[in-house]
């Protein structure tokens, strides 16, 4: 009868390890052709109860947790407890237009603007961005008073609101990954495009934050796991994995972590983890440069302009750019008012973050602080030939 009980304990053992097995892509440790001889040889060998080491068989769920817990995933896993920053950093003391005609006049008087006549300069270029102190509505026309004694009118400006989007502030550094979702995705409950009957009709959202319960390659693609059997490819999200000490070089008692794979940004004060946030780093071939860096020129706001092109076809310009940190030459990290793309590359070599993130980020980091940008994909090339001085 014991042997009989103890066949099957193990028969069920080696289900529940094929399966953990199969999540995580790894080769199953006890075929179903040697349960029986287990049985045989070992009829006083017992499963291992999780967390216990001994003379036991590591199977089934023991199994599983030492493998996770190998790879920093500590289950059952603990609620990730952060702390919302100020809502009131996300408030700048500016208003934005966006310029949407190409080279649009601009007046010298508000009757001029809003009758369209009488054009003092133009503005050149094709991504343009201005801040306006005073808007008025003359003859039915709103117009924008756009410096002292310059206006433009609403054919060529288009009112842009403030992003609202904000990081997240840690007491004590998290224990497990976590992450971003960056668009709206149907769960799987397998790590597969193939399997026709795997959807789980579970959406997670953009913005949204979630721990890493495991992590998989599939069919030549990343996996993350979520929630406890629910799977979203990884493109979907932007991880953090919290670093037990600094990289090599990094002395300052503050520090950045710059991750352009995950397109996330971490503050650090020695080793412990205090914010963390998704950013836009450089689109090819504008990349963001790796290395190891110092922020040495802070700026409340400024404005920002570059053309990469000989006739300057794609100049742009960008006013009252918010809580700027340079690092690298013309590659700073900023406030991007412009775009709410944060999670993906957009910018030409600077580090986009939302206007809250930079106010927070301006406020805890000093000039001298070391920022530490890295690919762990390898995918941003490190060749100095490739890269000029940068930009927004």
């Amino acid at each position: 009868m014991k042997r009989y009980f103890l066949l099957f304990a193990l028969t069920l053992a080696f289900f529940l390890s094929a399966s953990a097995s199969a999540q995580a892509a790894s080769p199953v440790e006890l075929s179903f052709s040697n349960v029986a001889q287990f049985a045989d040889d070992a009829e006083d060998v017992v499963l291992c109860k999780p967390g216990v080491v001994g003379d036991c068989l590591e199977l089934g769920p023991a199994h599983y947790l030492k493998k996770m817990a190998a790879e920093g995933i500590h289950l059952p896993m603990q609620p990730l407890t952060y702390v919302a920053p100020d809502p009131g950093l996300s408030y700048l003391p500016y208003l934005y237009g966006q310029v949407v005609t190409f080279n649009a006049p601009m007046y010298g008087s508000l009757e001029d603007a809003a009758h369209a006549k009488n054009p003092i300069r133009r503005m050149e270029g094709i991504f343009n961005y201005i801040s306006y102190t005073y808007t008025e509505v003359y003859d039915e026309v709103r117009v924008y008073e756009v410096e002292a004694g310059v206006w433009m009118n609403a054919y060529d400006v288009h009112r842009v609101g403030t992003p609202y989007f904000q990081g997240i502030e840690f007491q004590r550094s998290p224990r497990n990954p976590f992450g971003w979702i960056l668009q709206p995705v149907e769960t799987k409950s397998s790590p597969s495009y193939l399997s026709l009957d795997n959807n789980t009709g579970q959406w997670v959202n953009r913005f949204e934050i979630y721990q890493m319960y495991d992590k998989t390659t599939s069919e030549g693609l990343e996996w993350v796991m979520v929630r406890p059997g629910e799977w979203i490819e990884k493109r979907y999200i932007s991880m953090v994995y919290p670093r037990a000490s600094p990289p090599e070089g990094i002395t300052s008692a503050r520090w950045l972590d710059v991750n352009l794979y995950e397109q996330t940004i971490v503050a650090y004060e020695g080793t412990r983890l205090v914010f963390a946030t998704v950013i836009s780093s450089g689109i090819d071939p504008f990349w963001t440069r790796p290395g190891l860096f110092s922020i040495y020129q802070k700026l409340d706001t400024t404005y920002m302009t570059g053309s990469f092109e000989a006739d300057g076809s794609d100049r742009y310009y960008l006013e009252d750019v918010p809580w700027t940190m340079y690092f690298d030459e013309a590659r700073a990290l900023h406030g991007a008012y412009w775009h709410t793309g944060y999670g993906w590359p957009r910018s030409h070599g600077c580090v986009n973050l939302s206007p809250g993130d930079s106010q927070w980020l301006y406020n805890w980091a000093q000039v001298g602080d070391q920022v530490y940008v890295h690919d762990p994909s390898g995918i941003t090339p490190t060749d100095p030939s490739l890269y000029g001085s940068g930009g927004a």
